[in-house]
């Protein structure tokens, strides 16, 4: 289904259309349920929180724009963010005051890792060029933005073992030239 059949969705939602919830539901609930289970890493509090992003939706839908951006990219953004909160209800609160304020992050990259980071980034951005431009968009909207193969099968409008055989080609070759 495409974005504006999407936004479409949302707007007749946005009208108290149960039948277009049921069909937005069913569209985009694989999409948005991995987008629950990456951040929680718990299969049935991804459900749970599946069932309370569709509640947001609903109630959320009339704030729906659709000339500000994807539909997909602000029922994600939903998603993600009621995750992280949910993630951020579990934690423990802290027992002692001193912890409330303690701001080193251990996880904050040093400089010295932001400087390889950076560079790891330009050596993937330079084999990303070796590849086919086909094949790379490809890696692109599968590995980045998240992409199933059958939607990028549909998308590129080539046969579903075609969009597979490529994407390990192009891995392999990936592989291959980071590996030099």
């Amino acid at each position: 289904m495409q974005g504006n059949d999407i936004a479409t969705l949302i707007n007749r939602v946005a009208m108290g259309d149960r039948s277009a919830f049921a069909m937005l539901y069913t569209v985009t609930s694989p999409k948005l349920f991995a987008v629950c289970l990456k951040i929680l890493r718990d299969r049935t509090e991804a459900e749970e929180a599946l069932q309370e992003v569709y509640i947001k939706v609903w109630q959320r839908s009339k704030t729906f724009a659709s000339a500000a951006g994807n539909p997909l990219t602000w029922l994600a953004a939903i998603a993600r963010h009621h995750s992280i909160d949910t993630m951020r209800a579990r934690r423990p609160v802290a027992d002692d005051i001193d912890d409330q304020y303690d701001l080193a992050d251990d996880r904050t990259p040093t400089p010295e890792q932001n400087m390889a980071i950076a560079d790891e980034g330009r050596r993937i951005d330079r084999c990303m060029e070796t590849l086919d431009q086909a094949h790379a968009r490809a890696v692109r909207r599968a590995y980045v933005e998240g992409l199933s193969y059958n939607e990028l099968a549909e998308e590129l409008k080539v046969p579903l073992n075609t969009v597979r055989t490529w994407l390990r080609r192009s891995l392999l070759k990936l592989r291959e030239c980071l590996e030099q």
